[in-house]
């Protein structure tokens, strides 16, 4: 009966009839039963063993005695082997092995055999035993016929797997199963004796239960895949401990897509309770469901690099993008009346080239339900295989099979279900590019056949090419344009497959290429596990008379049972040129006898890719050995081609361990991929009454997913430990490109140290050294180190230091190479090994190299560093912080608390911020009291004259948005500072030099005058303050303002001062909608006349201009008017183009009002140059007017501008226009007395204003207006004033320009 919810009323169950044929009386209690081909074999506890027919009749053989039996240690030693010498001995449990032709026996004292008849005849003469000596707990056992492997259970509660030595006849111990207590820590006295052990349908996996409760899934070769004792043992978060699933019986379902359990959940020791809760004691059958890997049953998969696993109604996948939409978890949640629990793949499946990310996205996995239409007549799902890119897949039912599309997400069925049921697929199936290759059996013909069907046509027989075969296919591979295929009659056939388009149709045609008979090699077909072509050899290419054969079908790799064994192509024999015939009529050489290369083998990864570069990673063969880990056949490369070295063998196979099961191995990435299955406590809190949660409760509840693991450092550490280094680092030098390889350096390293360092006895030839000499051969090797050192305990570090080197040494190598990060590790290793005033030493050099090139960050924390040493800490090394902390230097708290930030909308901000623009003054009190928890002042002392003489370099060499840069990140004083050294390292040694490097800083133009100035002198004034203007509406620059500069909030601060992270729009728009809400909230107090600390002072000259207030109403009514012709805006573009980024005038803006507030007026002149407006300089003049300042100073700021005067004569004469704009101020400057003269002659000028002139401005009023977002209420009335005096000094700023530019133009 087919076990689909979906079957149709004509396919129910059959009827079926029992009737008692025949009672048979052995009188005694029977152990066990075995059915033997014809016969049934029985063994009662009087030790005896009867023969029956299934007829039912004895047929007279009597049954034999098993102390008659002869035993011994192998079947070489003479023939009487010792008997069993005492009475009572009986079988326990025994099962036959078809292969093997035996029987596996445990008998009730614990020991185990094996019994085999010596001839076909079946009497007490002709059976003969073997035993094993040491096995005497043995309690059941369970045989699997593929791989001839006996397992049988102990009373410890380990498995012991044996097989039978081929020569001999003896038992040998393959692998045990055991729980260790890495993988369980309390796993004594948990699990009891071995109850069962079963092997599945596919011989793939073997399921084991204890006496105690508990379940363990282990790959053939002993690799675990599942053990519930983690969840079967726990507590629950209210304490209370779940009770373990005893296991009475168990037996697995189709395919192994499920167990049925019958089990008793500990009833023995139940009260009769009136609770419902009683009846969940009651054993019941239980319904456990497994997803497997498809290479347990389709093996041709290997070649691929992705990941499928097969369910029974579904199956789950980790390919590309195309499929990635939503990765339901594959957990025991599936289904809701039963949880079930799924089986980690036990073979390989794989990953595709599509890129790393796709195959490694995440670790959930891709399910794809399979079409219930082609289930319901052909459950269960017997293979199934994906396609190279990884979008389409294909699986076989019962009959024919089926194609899935991930793209369009479509199904692809027969048309004619008549076709679908007359083919049996016997030998799996394969992509080859877009055609499916499979071996199936033709019902209605009685024939055997090899067919290729195209995915994009339709399915049907019409468009396949069929292909007769002589015998049944049992596994089929495809290899480049080959497909191998391996048959019952124990023969191998290669065919070529080619793509042809005949007419309408494309499709692909088969030929013979070459058969080879194995069957003098393997005993029964049913053993062969695997077959595929590779183009692995025991030479690489290098000693091959021809090179290009290297990568031809090379070899056969057969998997024997366990056994890989490969055949290769025999060369000895005349060799012909390729280019003498045609490639379909070339002879292929025959084969070689066979090697066995392994033992143990699950599954085998060859790829038929090649790559120059990685060639050791793409002509290497994996192997998968179950518990034993994995293998790699690697070949030896000599260096620069050179002849290799006789003695040199050119292949060596590397076991090593991984601590997944794999599935996959991506070839260039140097990653296996596989699949993990964790067991959860399902718990039960919160639906503690009803009796059906308790039934949940009782699985364990299994979640499985994707992983993947790296595998280079340990070929790298294997063949290091070969003395194979060069080798070693041809491999690591291929494989530097990838993402992950300074960690496979570091996880190398790591293990090596641990190893060694922790290591009891003393080790005779240290490996560490080696390690760490191949390190050094990559740039790497100091990051890798101390990385390391960080990671590992700090006991452990004398020994890692003793065979790298010195860490002063390294961290000056590190300093050497300007690497900082790195120096600064280094660093904290240096401060746990070495006395504080070496650390201190060193942590100096950094903190003045960090200064150096700018790396804030590793500032911050070389202050906090140095400041910790000084105060007596350095038993502990600083806490490396992630985030930036602000500093609490009193310099950076004065400008923060006078800005709003940018991202604030103005409603938040406390009132108080208003009121703070009185704090202009100096920051009160000495540097000393910088740091807010001052534990030693001389340390701080000792920080700060290093920040000042970085400080005083910057200045020297005119670097000044360093110099910006420096104190806006680490909060430096920078006014405090500047007015203490104002006559010494804050003077302007030479305008001239000052002013070109500001240029170039900044990245600000020299002006040029234009070619068209000469032609419209009127217009191009005029337009001239259009451009300007239009510059500044379209920034809404909320720092043009000088009043305002203080309010740069700290955000905009420290990004305008990031010089590597261009303006981003973000960041500009902030600018534009906030600004003028900025300028309301900061002008306002500024109305006040008597504020002597502001800069506002400069308002003091537009305060008699009121009939400008008059322009605007008037302008804004016919704003509108004004159009812009093509002359004119090319005037507005050379505009444009003479100014800098819009960053760098924040930037400058910003420091001018640093530099006015520390009363160096020469470099606020420097500045007011660069950005070409006199209101600037005019401004300077009413501060030397209005204040004491040293005559040194004015002497210096006079000669100044006179050699700017003379470089701008012979060298740029773009800066002649505004020097003549200014040069009243500079006459001024000279004769700094007349102030009173020097105002009245403003006056004219703003007089004679045109409305035409002005208009442009009424632009930017309405943006200001429009962009401001504080209710008007909320300032209060000085708003308005506030924004009109800010208009009218723009007014007044600009006038100069359009005079000046007017005469210059006349002349």
């Amino acid at each position: 009966m087919k076990g689909t919810p979906h079957f149709k009323e004509e396919q129910c169950a059959p009827a079926l009839d029992l009737e008692m044929r025949k009672i048979l009386d052995l009188q005694a209690p029977i152990m066990s039963l075995q059915s033997v081909l014809e016969d049934l074999l029985v063994a009662t506890s009087d030790g005896l063993l009867h023969l029956i027919h299934w007829e039912g009749m004895t047929n007279g053989r009597k049954a034999i005695n098993l102390c008659t039996v002869p035993f011994s240690v192998d079947l070489q030693s003479s023939r009487a082997g010792s008997f069993l010498g005492f009475a009572d001995v009986h079988i326990r449990d025994m099962e036959y092995c078809a292969t093997l032709d035996g029987f596996a026996v445990v008998f009730n004292d614990g020991k185990v055999g094996f019994i085999t008849p010596v001839s076909s005849r079946f009497t007490a003469e002709q059976l003969h035993g073997v035993w094993p000596q040491d096995v005497v707990d043995g309690t059941c056992v369970a045989v699997n016929n593929k791989y001839r492997l006996m397992a049988f259970g102990c009373a410890s509660g380990s498995v012991q797997v044996y097989t039978i030595d081929n020569t001999t006849g003896a038992m040998l111990l393959s692998h045990k199963l055991e729980l260790t207590a890495k993988q369980y820590p309390d796993i004594w006295n948990k699990t009891g004796a071995v109850k069962l052990v079963r092997w599945s349908p596919d011989n793939s996996v073997v399921i084991v239960t204890w006496e105690y409760g508990g379940l363990s899934l282990w790959s053939v070769f002993g690799a675990q895949l599942i053990c519930t004792l983690g969840g079967d043992f726990a507590y629950r978060s209210d304490g209370t401990k779940k009770d373990p699933l005893k296991i009475n019986s168990m037996s697995w379902g189709a395919e192994g897509y499920h167990l049925w359990v019958i089990s008793g959940f500990g009833s023995q020791n139940t009260e009769i309770e009136s609770d419902p809760k009683s009846l969940v004691k009651q054993p019941g059958i239980l319904l456990f469901q497994f997803i497997k890997s498809v290479l347990t049953v389709n093996p041709c998969m290997s070649n691929q690099e992705q990941v499928l696993l097969q369910g029974e109604d579904r199956l789950y996948l980790n390919c590309g993008e195309a499929s990635q939409t939503q990765n339901p978890r594959s957990s025991s949640a599936h289904r809701e009346h039963k949880p079930s629990r799924e089986k980690s793949p036990f073979a390989d499946g794989g990953l595709e080239s599509q890129g790393l990310s796709t195959l490694l996205g995440h670790r959930h996995w891709h399910v794809v339900q399979i079409s219930s239409i082609y289930l319901e007549s052909n459950w269960p799902i017997r293979f199934s295989a994906i396609d190279k890119l990884g979008q389409n897949i294909a699986v076989v039912g019962k009959f024919g099979f089926a194609h899935y599309s991930l793209l369009t997400k479509k199904w692809k069925l027969f048309g004619n279900i008549t076709q679908e049921q007359n083919m049996i697929v016997t030998g799996g199936l394969a992509w080859w590019n877009d055609f499916i290759v499979l071996a199936c059996y033709n019902i209605s013909d009685h024939q055997e056949e090899l067919r290729v069907y195209l995915r994009t046509s339709n399915l049907d027989n019409a468009f396949a090419h069929v292909t007769k075969a002589p015998a049944e296919t049992l596994l089929l591979s495809v290899f480049r344009d080959m497909v191998i295929v391996f048959r019952a009659d124990c023969s191998i056939c290669l065919y070529s497959i080619e793509r042809k388009s005949d007419g309408p149709n494309t499709t692909a045609s088969i030929q013979v290429l070459q058969e080879v008979s194995m069957s003098r090699y393997i005993p029964h077909p049913f053993l062969v596990v695997s077959v595929t072509l590779t183009s692995v050899s025991t030479e690489n290419g290098i000693t091959l008379k021809m090179p290009q054969q290297a990568r031809d079908a090379e070899s056969i790799m057969l998997n024997l049972a366990g056994q890989l064994i490969m055949m290769q192509r025999d060369r000895s024999g005349p060799q012909i040129r390729e280019k003498d015939s045609h490639p379909n009529q070339r002879k292929l050489l025959p084969f070689c006898p066979p090697v066995v290369l392994a033992q143990s083998v699950e599954n085998v990864w060859t790829t038929c890719r090649a790559n120059k570069q990685k060639r050791h990673l793409l002509e290497a063969l994996w192997l998968s050995c179950g518990g034993a880990g994995m293998k790699v056949w690697l070949p030896l490369f000599p260096r620069d081609h050179r002849k290799p070295h006789s003695f040199l063998s050119q292949r060596i196979m590397l076991p090593f361990h991984i601590n997944i099961y794999p599935l996959a191995v991506l070839f260039e990435d140097a990653l296996v991929l596989g699949a993990v299955n964790d067991t959860l406590l399902y718990d039960s809190l919160y639906t503690r009454n009803s009796a059906r949660e308790q039934l949940e409760v009782l699985f364990p509840f299994c979640v499985v997913e994707r992983t993947s693991q790296i595998y280079l450092h340990h070929i790298l550490r294997q063949l290091l430990v070969r003395n194979l280094g060069e080798q070693a680092l041809l491999l690591a030098q291929s494989c530097t490109a990838l993402p992950y390889f300074p960690h496979v350096l570091e996880l190398m390293l790591h293990e090596v140290l641990e190893e060694e360092a922790t290591s009891r006895e003393p080790i005779p030839d240290p490996l560490l050294p080696t390690v760490a000499k191949f390190i050094t051969e990559f740039p790497l090797f100091l990051q890798t180190v101390v990385h390391c050192a960080r990671k590992t305990e700090y006991a452990l570090w004398n020994y890692l230091f003793a065979a790298v080197g010195n860490p002063k040494d390294l961290f000056e190598e590190c300093l050497m190479a300007q690497d900082l990060d790195t120096a600064a590790s280094y660093l904290i290793i240096l401060q746990n090994m070495e006395v504080p005033a070496v650390s201190r030493q060193h942590a100096t050099l950094l903190f003045n190299t960090a200064l150096e090139q700018g790396k804030w960050d590793l500032c911050r924390h070389m202050i906090r560093f140095l400041k910790a040493i000084g105060s007596g800490e350095s038993e502990t090394p600083p806490p490396t912080p992630t985030a930036q902390e602000p500093s609490s230097s009193g310099g950076f708290e004065f400008f923060r608390n006078r800005s709003i930030s940018l991202s604030q909308s103005a409603d938040t901000v406390p009132a108080g911020k208003f009121s703070l623009q009185k704090t202009l003054s100096m920051p009160s009190g000495p540097s000393g009291k910088r740091w807010s928890k001052d534990s030693d002042c001389a340390e701080n002392m000792y920080i700060d004259m290093m920040l000042w003489r970085h400080a005083r370099r910057l200045l020297e060499e005119v670097r000044l948005k360093d110099l910006g840069c420096f104190a806006a990140q680490l909060g430096f004083e920078l006014i405090s500072w500047l007015c203490k050294e104002r006559t010494r390292a804050a003077r302007v040694d030479n305008f001239v030099i000052a002013l070109k490097r500001l240029h170039k800083d900044f990245l600000w133009p020299l002006p040029i005058i234009p070619a068209s100035s000469l032609s419209s002198p009127f217009k191009n004034g005029k337009y001239r303050t259009v451009g300007e203007q239009l510059l500044k509406s379209q920034s809404a620059d909320p720092f043009l303002n000088l009043e305002i500069d203080s309010g740069v909030s700290n955000v905009q601060r420290s990004q305008s001062w990031l010089g590597n992270i261009g303006p981003t729009h973000h960041e500009i728009d902030t600018a534009s909608s906030h600004g003028p809400q900025m300028q309301d909230a900061f002008l306002s107090p500024l109305s006040n006349k008597g504020d002597e600390c502001s800069i506002g002072s400069a308002t003091d000259l537009t305060e008699s201009s009121s009939m400008v207030d008059g322009d605007w109403t008037m302008v804004d009514e016919n704003f509108s008017t004004l159009s812009l012709t093509q002359s004119e805006l090319e005037h507005i573009s050379m505009e444009l183009a003479s100014k800098g980024p819009h960053k760098s005038q924040v930037q400058l803006r910003y420091l001018l009002h640093i530099f006015m507030e520390a009363g160096c007026l020469d470099w606020c002149i420097v500045i007011g140059l660069i950005l070409r407006e006199s209101s600037i300089i005019n401004q300077i003049l009413v501060i030397i007017q209005s204040s004491e300042v040293d005559g040194e100073m004015l002497q210096n700021i006079k000669t100044g501008l006179h050699a700017v005067d003379r470089w701008a004569s012979t060298d740029c004469p773009g800066y002649k226009p505004f020097l003549n704009i200014i040069k009243p101020q500079l006459q001024k400057l000279s004769e700094i007395t007349e102030e009173q003269v020097q105002l009245e002659a403003f006056q004219p000028i703003t007089a004679g204003k045109t409305p035409e002139q002005t208009s442009p401005r009424a632009e930017e009023s309405r943006g200001s207006s429009g962009h401001g977002s504080i209710p008007q209420g909320e300032v209060g009335g000085s708003s308005m004033v506030s924004r009109k005096e800010e208009d009218t000094t723009q007014a007044e700023e600009e006038e100069p320009f359009q005079d000046g530019t007017y005469d210059c133009c006349v002349s």
